[in-house]
Protein backbone atom coordinates (compact mmCIF):
# COMPACT_ATOMS: atom_id res chain seq x y z
CA UNK A 1 0.00 0.00 0.00
CA UNK A 2 2.96 2.11 0.47
CA UNK A 3 3.62 2.26 -3.30
CA UNK A 4 -0.15 2.66 -4.31
CA UNK A 5 0.48 5.99 -1.65
CA UNK A 6 3.80 6.83 -3.59
CA UNK A 7 2.64 6.36 -7.19
CA UNK A 8 -0.96 8.42 -6.45
CA UNK A 9 0.55 11.20 -4.50
CA UNK A 10 3.34 11.62 -7.63
CA UNK A 11 0.26 11.55 -9.89
CA UNK A 12 -1.35 14.19 -7.81
CA UNK A 13 2.10 15.91 -7.95
CA UNK A 14 2.23 15.52 -11.88
CA UNK A 15 -1.08 16.67 -12.67
CA UNK A 16 0.31 20.19 -11.90
CA UNK A 17 3.20 20.57 -13.34
CA UNK A 18 2.70 23.29 -15.19
CA UNK A 19 1.61 24.94 -11.75
CA UNK A 20 5.22 23.87 -10.11
CA UNK A 21 6.80 25.48 -13.49
CA UNK A 22 5.03 28.83 -13.09
CA UNK A 23 6.24 28.96 -9.83
CA UNK A 24 10.01 28.41 -10.39
CA UNK A 25 9.82 31.29 -13.48
CA UNK A 26 7.76 33.38 -10.88
CA UNK A 27 11.65 33.29 -8.80
CA UNK A 28 12.93 34.84 -12.22
CA UNK A 29 14.38 32.36 -14.65
CA UNK A 30 13.57 30.84 -17.78
CA UNK A 31 10.88 28.53 -18.54
CA UNK A 32 13.59 25.53 -19.52
CA UNK A 33 15.10 26.17 -16.22
CA UNK A 34 12.24 26.11 -14.31
CA UNK A 35 11.58 22.84 -16.22
CA UNK A 36 14.93 21.44 -15.21
CA UNK A 37 14.29 22.64 -11.58
CA UNK A 38 11.01 21.04 -11.44
CA UNK A 39 11.83 18.29 -12.37
CA UNK A 40 14.51 18.38 -10.05
CA UNK A 41 12.53 18.18 -7.56
CA UNK A 42 9.98 15.76 -8.65
CA UNK A 43 13.09 13.08 -8.11
CA UNK A 44 13.90 14.91 -4.74
CA UNK A 45 10.19 14.06 -3.64
CA UNK A 46 10.13 10.57 -4.56
CA UNK A 47 12.69 9.73 -2.84
CA UNK A 48 11.93 11.14 0.31
CA UNK A 49 7.78 9.58 -0.50
CA UNK A 50 10.04 5.72 -0.59
CA UNK A 51 11.32 6.97 2.98
CA UNK A 52 7.97 7.49 4.49
CA UNK A 53 7.75 11.00 3.83
CA UNK A 54 4.44 12.52 3.44
CA UNK A 55 3.59 15.42 1.68
CA UNK A 56 -0.10 15.63 1.13
CA UNK A 57 -2.39 17.95 2.88
CA UNK A 58 -6.11 16.55 2.88
CA UNK A 59 -6.66 15.44 -0.40
CA UNK A 60 -4.36 17.32 -1.86
CA UNK A 61 -0.53 18.45 -2.12
CA UNK A 62 1.22 20.55 0.49
CA UNK A 63 1.85 23.34 -1.57
CA UNK A 64 4.13 24.91 1.04
CA UNK A 65 6.47 22.40 0.76
CA UNK A 66 6.72 22.02 -3.09
CA UNK A 67 7.48 25.45 -2.84
CA UNK A 68 10.02 25.27 0.16
CA UNK A 69 11.43 22.32 -1.69
CA UNK A 70 11.31 24.65 -5.15
CA UNK A 71 12.83 27.64 -3.95
CA UNK A 72 15.37 25.55 -2.51
CA UNK A 73 16.50 24.19 -5.78
CA UNK A 74 16.45 27.47 -7.31
CA UNK A 75 18.84 28.48 -4.92
CA UNK A 76 21.00 26.03 -5.16
CA UNK A 77 21.24 26.97 -8.86
CA UNK A 78 21.78 30.11 -8.73
CA UNK A 79 25.03 29.54 -6.12
CA UNK A 80 26.40 27.42 -8.30
CA UNK A 81 25.97 29.53 -11.13
CA UNK A 82 28.28 31.95 -9.13
CA UNK A 83 30.96 30.09 -9.45
CA UNK A 84 31.09 28.87 -13.60
CA UNK A 85 33.03 31.08 -15.23
CA UNK A 86 32.47 31.29 -18.65
CA UNK A 87 35.54 31.32 -20.67
CA UNK A 88 35.30 31.90 -25.04
CA UNK A 89 37.06 29.26 -27.30
CA UNK A 90 39.10 32.03 -28.55
CA UNK A 91 41.30 32.17 -25.30
CA UNK A 92 41.71 29.18 -24.68
CA UNK A 93 44.26 28.49 -27.73
CA UNK A 94 46.43 25.14 -26.99
CA UNK A 95 46.31 25.24 -23.44
CA UNK A 96 47.00 21.27 -23.28
CA UNK A 97 49.85 21.28 -24.78
CA UNK A 98 51.25 23.60 -22.29
CA UNK A 99 50.65 22.04 -18.93
CA UNK A 100 52.80 19.14 -17.73
CA UNK A 101 50.51 16.77 -16.26
CA UNK A 102 53.61 14.29 -14.63
CA UNK A 103 54.58 17.01 -13.21
CA UNK A 104 51.60 18.38 -11.28
CA UNK A 105 50.72 14.94 -10.46
CA UNK A 106 54.31 14.39 -8.94
CA UNK A 107 53.56 17.98 -6.97
CA UNK A 108 50.28 16.97 -5.34
CA UNK A 109 52.18 12.96 -4.90
CA UNK A 110 54.78 14.83 -2.62
CA UNK A 111 52.25 17.40 -1.15
CA UNK A 112 49.93 14.49 0.10
CA UNK A 113 52.99 12.69 1.82
CA UNK A 114 53.86 15.70 3.95
CA UNK A 115 50.58 15.55 5.30
CA UNK A 116 49.47 14.59 8.28
CA UNK A 117 47.94 10.79 7.87
CA UNK A 118 44.87 12.08 9.24
CA UNK A 119 44.30 14.96 6.76
CA UNK A 120 45.81 12.50 3.73
CA UNK A 121 42.93 10.18 4.38
CA UNK A 122 40.21 12.37 4.68
CA UNK A 123 41.16 13.90 1.67
CA UNK A 124 41.63 10.83 0.13
CA UNK A 125 38.63 9.27 0.91
CA UNK A 126 36.42 12.01 -0.30
CA UNK A 127 38.03 12.36 -3.45
CA UNK A 128 37.26 9.12 -4.79
CA UNK A 129 33.52 9.51 -3.81
CA UNK A 130 32.78 9.03 -0.34
CA UNK A 131 30.19 11.78 0.74
CA UNK A 132 31.18 13.92 3.67
CA UNK A 133 28.12 12.94 5.50
CA UNK A 134 28.32 9.06 5.04
CA UNK A 135 32.11 9.26 6.63
CA UNK A 136 30.73 11.33 9.55
CA UNK A 137 27.96 8.45 9.90
CA UNK A 138 30.13 5.44 9.52
CA UNK A 139 33.08 7.56 12.08
CA UNK A 140 31.55 9.52 14.48
CA UNK A 141 33.73 12.44 13.24
CA UNK A 142 31.88 15.86 12.76
CA UNK A 143 30.51 16.94 9.64
CA UNK A 144 32.44 20.40 9.27
CA UNK A 145 35.63 18.52 10.86
CA UNK A 146 35.47 16.73 8.03
CA UNK A 147 34.40 19.47 5.98
CA UNK A 148 37.52 21.70 6.77
CA UNK A 149 39.79 19.08 6.59
CA UNK A 150 39.37 18.37 3.28
CA UNK A 151 38.67 22.11 2.16
CA UNK A 152 42.15 22.82 3.99
CA UNK A 153 44.01 20.04 2.06
CA UNK A 154 42.84 20.88 -1.30
CA UNK A 155 43.73 24.34 -0.82
CA UNK A 156 46.92 23.51 -0.05
CA UNK A 157 47.40 21.37 -3.02
CA UNK A 158 45.85 23.61 -5.24
CA UNK A 159 48.18 26.22 -4.17
CA UNK A 160 51.39 24.07 -4.74
CA UNK A 161 50.03 23.12 -8.59
CA UNK A 162 48.50 26.77 -9.89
Amino acid sequence: TDVKMEKKTMELLFKKHSIWVDIVTSFGCDKYIAEDIVQECYIKIQLKLKKGLDIKYKNDINYYYIFKTLRTLFIDLKRKGKNIHIVGLENIGNLEADIDYEDKYRLVQEELNTLYWYDRRVFLLINEGESIASLSRKTNIPYYSLYNTYKKVKKKLLKKIL
